[in-house]
């Protein structure tokens, strides 16, 4: 199944099911108010809900509509929860290289995550705002996960059977307030501003082989001001969901609602390039000596658009501009 939120008068969004080829959508407030709703109500709603997307999908379902994903808010427009991981052990490296910290203990075998904000998710349309193009502003495409109810202390196999939606993610990093933040001990904060989706958010069968031993392998394409960045792909993830929920819920039980990030979708191969500007400098400053390219200033736009083997993009697209935040009131 295929679901949107579109944006309304609701703090939440009206959700919508939307069709397989992301052309039509139909709504669902009869059966789920929201799509926090519907996954806080997931055995009781889901059949209907299945029911609903194979009658748009076979061109039966009334008051069925042109899915528009200008109009989408994110899929969880705020949520109970967003922990993100570093779970492409490149990707670490890497910046472990460009924050010039100490490696990481047991990075190999614990996976590495921080608790984010999750009350105020953007749409895949919605222009950015920040403060200052000065702090090092920076994309980061990823793939996600949304739970269900996960007890503490679920295994990795047991907390991966309670996914019940993917996502495509880009988590924005402001890379000058990085470093200090890391140093204090107790993690980002500032330079972790609101974490955008893409318009749609989809069962995990929805990919069939692409969605294998808890990895979206899918190439996640990045271009930055209409210039190819990089295509990674999300099968090079070192731990799996399972593992990664695992890990959040080792002391405590997650909610319903729960969305777990893979954290930034990083290959070895180079030829892949990058999923953020961090790791492209810090690859500059192992080739150069120093980095070469800048980090994002207001007026730039970035777009990430995750693709399967026959160009098909299930979660749709990310198109977004970083804009100077107006003044506060």
């Amino acid at each position: 199944m295929k679901f949107a939120t579109l944006k309304s008068d609701r703090p939440d969004g009206r959700l919508v099911v939307v069709s397989r080829d992301l052309s039509r959508a139909v709504d669902a407030g009869h059966l789920a108010a929201t799509l926090l709703d519907a996954v806080e109500r997931w055995d009781d709603v889901q059949a209907g809900l299945l029911a609903l997307y194979d009658g748009l999908n076979a061109g039966a379902a009334e008051n069925s509509f042109a899915f528009d994903p200008a109009a989408c808010a994110a899929p969880l427009p705020r949520t109970w929860q967003w922990a993100d991981a570093s779970a492409f052990l490149n990707h670490g490296r890497l910046m472990e290289r460009a924050f010039n910290t100490e490696p990481i203990p047991d990075f190999e075998t614990i996976p590495v995550m921080y608790q984010g904000a999750s009350d105020d998710f953007l749409g895949p349309r919605d222009d950015v705002p920040l403060p200052d193009e000065s702090l090092g502003i920076d994309f980061e495409g990823e793939f996600g996960v949304i739970t269900g109810t996960v007890p503490m202390g679920a295994t990795a196999a047991a907390a991966q059977e309670r996914v019940r939606l993917l996502v495509q993610v880009n988590d924005w990093s402001l890379r000058k307030l990085g470093p200090r933040e890391m140093k204090t001990g107790f993690g980002f904060f500032q330079c972790k501003p609101s974490t955008s989706f893409a318009p749609v958010t989809i069962t995990p069968d929805e990919l069939g082989e692409a969605w294998h031993d808890g990895r979206v392998k899918l190439d996640l394409h990045v271009q930055w001001n209409g210039a190819w960045f990089g295509n990674p792909n999300g099968g090079e993830m070192n731990y799996s969901f399972g593992q990664l929920i695992a890990h959040a819920a080792r002391t405590r039980r997650l909610s319903a609602g729960t969305v777990i990030g893979s954290g930034t979708v990083s290959n070895e191969n180079r030829a892949a390039g990058s999923a953020c500007i961090a790791e492209r400098r810090v690859i500059e400053i192992i080739d150069h000596g120093e980095p070469r390219t800048e980090f994002m200033r207001f007026g730039d736009r970035v777009s990430m658009t995750a693709r399967d083997a026959h160009g098909d993009a299930p979660f749709g697209t990310i198109d977004q501009q970083v804009v100077r935040a107006p003044a506060p009131d």
